[in-house]
């Protein structure tokens, strides 16, 4: 019994010290927790853009298209963010141009008057893209201030996949009684007919070929100089203009005997972005 109660006196200091020195590590964190916040309460105040993800979308206006772009940020540094982006859009040529005609048939003895949908007069393919990217985001000027414009530059790459979806057209059908329309795509053997205006009554429609699309892998790249006039860094709004390189492992010919072996493909865009930090 008296060995158990001078374990137990002895226990006390031990005790008291052990919780002395708990307490002192919780002071100890919670002061570098203050010091923290408070070094980035500075740096927000100077305009340094302060988070630990964010995500944006985009509305790009390309040279030879259009697009939207979804990208994810993960913060690395003051000055640095880890990106992912996937993008899809059209890609068009800019030789091509849309106009509508107008076809009479007599068709059963009787005269009738087509007008059709507008087309694009010897486009063979709708090129769409879908790319999936990883890269970076590094800052090159602060704001300054919270009004001011942060500048950032972004570059990166990685996979992209083209599609073809076949481009038809409609053209007259008296093969039966009275008249109809049928629907061609580009091919050796309607090549005379898809390629003559008078022959062609109008476009087939944007679900026309949805089926029959051809998918042909790829690699990307992409630098852009990001400009961001937010107000509160919570909020992503900004303005980006930068460039994109694509190759493909088979040619992606989009009108009739124009570039129809071209792999490589380059541009320019600018984006209206706009998303969130947390």
């Amino acid at each position: 019994m008296k060995k158990i109660i001078i374990m137990a006196i002895l226990s006390v200091p031990l005790m008291v010290t052990a919780q002395d020195n708990k307490a002192k590590e919780r002071r100890e964190k919670t002061a570098e927790r203050k010091e923290r916040v408070n070094q980035l309460i500075k740096q927000e105040e100077e305009g340094a853009l302060i988070f630990q993800k964010q995500s944006t979308f985009a509305i790009n206006l390309n040279s030879d298209g259009f697009g939207f772009t979804y990208e994810h940020g993960k913060y690395k540094t003051i000055t640095k963010t880890n990106l992912w982006w996937l993008s899809l859009g059209e890609r068009k040529d800019e030789k091509q141009f849309r106009q509508s005609n107008t076809f009479t048939s007599s068709g059963g003895g009787v005269g009738i008057v087509f007008f059709g949908n507008s087309y694009v007069y010897g486009k063979q393919n709708n090129f769409y893209f879908l790319r999936a990217g990883i890269g970076q985001q590094k800052t090159i000027g602060g704001k300054g201030n919270k009004n001011g414009v942060v500048v950032s530059g972004i570059y990166g790459g990685g996979l992209t996949l083209g599609m073809l979806k076949p481009y038809y057209v409609q053209i007259p059908d008296n093969t039966g009684q009275g008249t109809g329309t049928k629907d061609i795509r580009y091919a050796d053997s309607t090549a005379t007919v898809f390629l003559d205006p008078s022959a062609i009554i109008g476009g087939s429609g944007f679900g026309k070929g949805f089926g029959e699309i051809k998918y042909v892998p790829g690699i990307t790249a992409r630098a852009a100089l990001r400009f961001d006039y937010g107000k509160y860094n919570e909020t992503v709004s900004a303005l980006e203009v930068g460039i994109n390189a694509e190759y493909y492992t088979q040619a992606m010919p989009i009108l009739v005997g124009v570039n129809d072996t071209k792999k490589f493909f380059f541009n320019g865009y600018i984006s209206i972005v706009f998303g969130r930090r947390k």
